[in-house]
């Protein structure tokens, strides 16, 4: 696997609804690398939301000490 397609860890998260245009939504991914903004509409807003939430239902419980 070579860098382009290198799964990296998600180190920050931020979303937000610039002020002169609140039709769409600023998703914000901080790696290791450095920043990346994604700009989604309503549609895929809620399609995100909802693939997220569908996957980490999946997710296995934290291992504990």
């Amino acid at each position: 696997m070579d860098n382009l397609t290198k799964p990296e860890f998600l180190t920050g998260f931020a979303t937000g609804w610039p002020n002169d245009q609140p039709d769409i939504m600023v998703i914000s991914m901080k790696t290791a690398k450095g920043a990346r903004d994604f700009i989604l509409n309503k549609e895929q807003a809620l399609l995100l939301a909802r693939n997220i939430q569908q996957t980490a239902e999946k997710l296995a419980k934290p291992r504990t000490a």
